[in-house]
């Protein structure tokens, strides 16, 4: 990748709040005018370069610029300084019904999306059919478009975005949108994309679906730009914000807004138990992991212990805890171990990455996570390819 497809550079965005609400002259002029000028920096010096065919994540808590920055891309917003480039057609999935109008019928509105995106009439209704049968709602393509349902909305939205084949497409928390079919086909478009080696940019509060489809990924903290880098280094990053700051967790172990509070409980290390001297595995081996940990309140029961592995294209293989085990820990103060075992690794060569975390029973409030810091290595001597070890027999019989 030698070429930029979206280059920003020194962005800012100031946003001024509103009126004090006064209403009446005497109201106006007793109110601190002052006020009329506070505002906040939505982003401030932001730069950064997504290259052309990358697909580019951007993470952050609420509030922190993430859907500001896509929309100063998408040119639906004017930086306050600054300035941005971006290569080609751009289309844009910005929220929920975005440049739809309520009047005009979903084809109407098809047509309209495709002329702000530069196409020709013609263009767009050779691609008009395929668009509604991906959205699944043929029959409503004559229909005025306030009459449709949410999942219409996100459905006609990502139909659109998707073919009229954009060069960067920019995606605001609605890439999966819909029922379990239709995110796997979402999905799917999106892979179609990187194959085709459009650029895509997206915010998302799902880790998984970083590590699973981006390249590289930005941290923003308060409209400022923390890091970018490699989709698990950045999601550290971002883990490392929140349980500094002791604040809500998006997306820990699989539930948002989980409340941390390090001093309860902690990880203090984990290790890899070792066979003839090595810590890698061959398939078919037992495994044993050592997670070291440290309680300094008394929480009886309330400690659950949990781990999950993905592997080197970010998707997740399995998650356990010990809740779901039925495992207990002793209800006692300072250092503890916990072992998770495995009989067997079912798994065949490759490099996977290991995340462990320490929550109460219903994963409202974490007490420490240890994000893919910790890897495990087996090395493939079967006669099998792929991921899963079934160890199989095959039995040839001579036909009569």
């Amino acid at each position: 990748m030698s070429d930029a497809a979206v280059i920003v550079e020194g962005v800012s965005k100031w946003f001024k709040l509103g009126s004090t609400g006064a209403t009446s002259l005497k109201q106006r002029l007793v109110t601190d005018r002052r006020r009329e000028d506070e505002g906040f920096w939505a982003l401030k010096d932001i730069d950064l370069t997504v290259e052309a065919g990358e697909t580019f994540g951007l993470l952050g808590h609420n509030g922190s610029g993430k859907s500001t920055l896509l929309k100063c891309i998408a040119r639906t917003l004017t930086p306050t300084s600054g300035s941005i480039m971006a290569a080609g057609r751009v289309a844009a999935l910005l929220e929920l019904g975005a440049g739809f109008h309520p009047d005009l019928t979903g084809r109407e509105n098809v047509r309209l999306n495709g002329s702000i995106l530069g196409m020709q009439p013609a263009e767009v209704d050779a691609r008009m059919d395929d668009i509604f049968e991906f959205a699944e709602i043929p029959a409503f393509a004559d229909v005025p478009v306030r009459h449709y349902s949410s999942g219409m909305f996100a459905r006609l939205g990502f139909a659109v975005a998707v073919n009229l084949e954009p060069d960067v497409l920019l995606v605001d928390e609605v890439l999966a949108v819909g029922d379990e079919v239709f995110q796997r086909k979402c999905i799917g478009e999106v892979r179609r994309f990187q194959r085709e080696g459009r650029t895509i940019v997206f915010v998302s509060h799902s880790a998984d679906l970083i590590r699973a489809t981006c390249d590289r990924a930005a941290v923003l903290d308060h409209g400022r730009l923390m890091m970018v880098g490699e989709p698990p280094a950045a999601i550290r990053t971002l883990r490392d914000l929140y349980l500094g700051r002791g604040e809500h967790l998006a997306d820990d172990l699989r539930r948002p807004e989980v409340l941390v509070q390090r001093a309860s409980a902690r990880i203090t290390g984990v290790r890899i138990d070792e066979i003839d001297g090595r810590t890698w595995r061959r398939p078919g081996e037992p495994l044993v992991i050592e997670v070291g940990v440290e309680i300094d309140d008394e929480l009886r029961d309330d400690v659950v212990v949990a781990m999950e592995m993905h592997d080197a294209e970010g998707r997740r293989l399995m998650g356990v805890n010990s809740h779901l085990l039925g495992v207990t820990p002793p209800a006692a103060t300072g250092r503890h171990t916990a072992l998770f075992e495995f009989d067997r690794i079912p798994l065949l060569g490759g490099v996977y990455h290991l995340s462990f975390g320490l929550h109460d029973p219903d994963v409202s409030t974490s007490f420490d996570h240890r994000d893919q810091k910790d890897t495990l290595r087996i090395e493939n001597n079967t006669p099998q390819e792929g991921l899963v070890d079934l160890s199989p027999t095959i039995r040839w019989f001579k036909g009569n």
